[in-house]
């Protein structure tokens, strides 16, 4: 059992953690030091793209755990459990950021170039920027998730 909660908070100390050091360092570190907003762009894309799937795999992970530990316990899974619902809701929103939001700032990035010459008002740098408005509510909605998460688990213990 003790492994079973182990996993539980290790799969939410990854992701959390991930997020938080990637919205708190990585990406202001890498707009702050690299010579060209392209440059910290495709650092960013690429740290994004990795802290994606541990999110996806911890979220599976946890859900797991989480079910398996509660089917030990109590006698049944729980699926629908709030910390689980919001596990769903994270792993969706995740999912959408990686495979639709980031797909989609991509394909633009590589269409205008380098970033740092497209003036503000094209069209391609407007849906650019409007894209990465809604990456940052996604990522932020996912923490405050997370967070909730944890203080369920957390109570629990």
């Amino acid at each position: 059992m003790s492994i079973l909660r182990f996993l539980m908070l290790l799969s939410l100390v990854v992701w959390l953690g991930g997020l938080i050091f990637f919205a708190f360092v990585v990406a202001p570190t890498a707009f702050k030091v690299l010579p060209t907003h392209h440059l910290a762009g495709s650092v960013v894309t690429r740290s994004l793209g990795a802290l994606h799937w541990m999110g996806i795999v911890s979220g599976i992970v946890f859900l797991t755990t989480s079910m398996i530990y509660k089917r030990l316990t109590v006698g049944a899974a729980h699926p629908f459990a709030a910390r689980h619902l919001l596990v769903y809701v994270m792993l969706a929103l995740t999912c959408i950021s990686q495979f639709v939001i980031m797909a989609k700032m991509t394909a633009l990035r590589t269409a205008m170039g380098e970033i740092d010459k497209v003036p503000v008002s094209d069209p391609m740098r407007v849906a650019f920027n409007q894209l990465h408005v809604w990456s940052t509510r996604v990522e932020g909605t996912v923490l405050m998730c997370g967070l909730i998460v944890l203080y369920l688990v957390a109570r629990k213990l």
